[in-house]
């Protein structure tokens, strides 16, 4: 049974929201309203899953987000 890894954003006092909207959606192809929705999310719970699939995909738009600094795990 194949189970989808995510790939969880933490919420940080460095990055703008600017910031983390463009790379949400240079990491995962998600549209800008999207990565607001996710940027939101993870303002106001301290968390979010930001991307579901392989875990090669997850290593993927984890490296992506990491090339600012924006602190992730993946979680499967």
């Amino acid at each position: 049974l194949h189970c989808p890894w995510h790939v969880i954003l933490y919420n940080d006092e460095v990055h703008t929201f600017d910031e983390v909207i463009l790379q949400l959606v240079k990491a995962t192809g998600c549209t800008t309203p999207q990565a607001e929705a996710y940027a939101w999310e993870v303002h106001t719970n301290g968390k979010a899953a930001v991307f579901e699939g392989s875990l090669e995909e997850s290593f993927r738009v984890q490296g992506v987000l990491r090339e600012i600094q924006l602190v992730t795990e993946i979680e499967g």
